[in-house]
C-alpha cells in the first residue's frame, strides 16, 4: 500500500467516526471504512451530489452533520447558493499550500502589491485568496467586488503588479484605465469563478497580462490551474479529483467527458466523493498509472440545473422563488450568454394578463439581485404559457468550446 492509499484509509476511518453524516452515508450504502483500502476503492462509495448538502443542512443545521468539531471551534462560516453553509479551512490544511503554489505558478512573488477583487462578502473566495497571498508574503489590497473606478485608482496609486478576481472584471479595469489615459502596472493575474474563453483571454493578454486560470470551488479551494493558451487545467496533488460517468459513478476513460467528483482530506469538513456538477474531459496520459499531478481536465459545462453567472451559481429554485415574490410574475427562465467577453444575464418572464411589464421590471430585478446576488442585465416578457411547461429554469448559452 502506497503513502496516498494509507493516508486515504486513515482519513476515511476518521471521517466515519467523527462526522455523523459520513457514518450515515456509509451505513446506508452498506459499506464500512475497511472497504476503502485505497484510492482504487473510492468507486465503492456512491457519489454524493453537492445539492444534497442543502437537504442535510436543513435537517440538521447548520452543517448537516458534515463537520467534526463543535460549531464554536469554527472560525468563519461562508455561504454558497442553495443555501449551503461552509466552515473555513483550518490554518494548517493543505489547500492553503496548494493556493500558494497556484499563485507562484501564475507569476506572483513575495513582497509585491496585489489587488484582490474576489468577493469578501459571504462567499469564501476573497478570504481564501487573501490568506494565500499573505502566506506568500504579498501585500493585499482588499478590493472586493464593484467600485471599478475606485479599484482602478487604488491599483494605479499603489502600483499593484498582480490581480486576483474574475477575468471579466479584470478586463473592465484594464479598459477603464485605458479610457482614463493611465497604464496599470498589473502584468500577471490569477482568475477564477467564471469561464475564461479564448476571446476573453486574448483581450486581457493584449494588455500584457500573464494569466493563471484556476479551477476552484468554495468547498475544495483551488484544484487545478491553466497557465497556457489551451483549455486543459493541470491538477494539483490534492484534493483527490475523479472524472466519472454521472450514471454509474465509475471513472471515464481518457478523452471522455464526465462529472468532476472530489474527495478532500479535511479533518474539520471531510468531504468524500462530492459531485460538483461540473463536467470535464478526462486528460490522463497513462490510465491507471498516472499520478494526479500528471492528469488534466478540460471543463465543458455543468451537469445539473445550476448555472454560474459572473462567478456565482444561480439555481433555478432560487430564481423561481425570487420571481414569486413579485406580484404578476408567473414563471421565469434565466439565460446567460457572453457577448463582448462578459457574462450577460437575461431573465425571461411570463406575466399575468393585465399586468404591465413596466410595473414589475424594477421589482423583479431587485428581488433577483437580493436573493440570488446576481444583477439582471435585461428582462424579456412573455404571455402566460410563453415559456412552455418543460422549459429549464436556467439556460447556459455560452460557447464553452470556442
Amino acid at each position: 500500500m502506497n503513502e496516498l492509499d494509507q493516508r486515504l484509509r486513515a482519513f476515511i476511518k476518521y471521517a466515519y467516526e467523527n462526522a455523523t453524516a459520513v457514518k450515515n452515508r456509509f451505513d446506508q450504502a452498506g459499506i464500512t471504512p475497511n472497504d476503502i483500502q485505497g484510492v482504487a476503492d473510492l468507486t465503492k462509495i456512491p457519489v454524493f451530489p453537492k445539492d444534497r448538502l442543502i437537504q442535510l443542512q436543513q435537517t440538521d443545521p447548520p452543517f448537516g452533520g458534515m463537520v467534526t468539531v463543535p460549531r464554536e471551534k469554527v472560525t468563519h462560516i461562508f455561504f454558497s447558493p442553495g443555501p449551503i453553509y461552509e466552515p473555513a479551512p483550518e490554518p494548517d490544511e493543505a489547500n492553503w499550500d496548494i493556493a500558494v503554489e497556484a499563485l507562484r505558478l501564475s507569476g506572483f512573488r513575495p513582497g509585491e502589491i496585489v489587488l484582490n477583487s474576489f468577493s469578501y462578502h459571504l462567499v469564501p473566495a476573497g478570504f481564501l485568496f487573501d490568506g494565500a497571498f499573505t502566506r506568500m508574503g504579498c501585500t493585499v489590497v482588499p478590493g472586493g467586488t464593484g467600485n471599478s473606478d475606485l479599484q482602478v485608482k487604488m491599483a494605479y496609486d499603489l502600483q499593484a503588479t498582480g490581480y486576483a478576481g474574475t477575468p471579466s472584471f479584470l478586463l473592465s479595469l484594464l479598459e477603464k484605465a485605458k479610457e482614463q489615459g493611465i497604464e496599470l502596472a498589473i502584468d500577471h493575474a490569477i482568475v477564477s469563478a467564471e469561464p475564461l474563453l479564448p476571446p476573453l483571454r486574448a483581450a486581457i493578454e493584449r494588455f500584457g497580462v500573464k494569466i493563471g486560470n484556476a479551477y476552484a470551488t468554495a468547498e475544495f479551494g483551488i484544484m487545478a490551474l491553466n497557465t497556457g493558451s489551451g483549455l486543459a487545467f493541470q491538477l494539483f496533488a490534492e484534493p483527490l479529483v475523479e472524472v466519472v460517468d454521472p450514471e454509474t459513478g465509475q471513472s471515464v476513460g481518457p478523452g471522455e467527458a464526465g462529472e468532476i467528483v472530489v474527495t478532500n482530506f479535511s479533518r474539520v469538513y471531510p468531504l468524500i466523493r462530492i459531485g460538483t456538477g461540473d463536467m470535464a474531459v478526462n486528460m490522463d496520459p497513462h490510465p491507471g498509472q498516472s499520478r494526479q499531478t500528471e492528469r488534466g481536465i478540460i471543463l465543458v459545462g455543468r451537469s445539473g440545473d445550476a448555472v454560474k453567472v459572473r462567478g456565482m451559481f444561480v439555481h433555478p429554485n432560487q430564481l423561481g422563488f425570487a420571481a414569486r415574490q413579485v406580484p404578476g410574475v408567473l414563471k421565469v427562465q434565466g439565460v446567460v450568454t457572453q457577448p463582448d467577453n462578459k457574462d450577460y444575464f437575461v431573465v425571461k418572464a411570463e406575466v399575468a394578463e393585465g399586468v404591465a411589464a413596466t410595473a414589475v421590471t424594477t421589482p423583479l430585478q431587485e428581488m433577483i439581485k437580493n436573493l440570488c446576488r446576481i444583477r439582471v442585465d435585461a428582462v424579456e416578457y412573455l404571455p402566460p404559457g410563453g415559456l412552455g411547461e418543460n422549459a429549464p429554469g436556467m439556460v447556459d448559452g455560452r460557447e464553452w468550446g470556442r
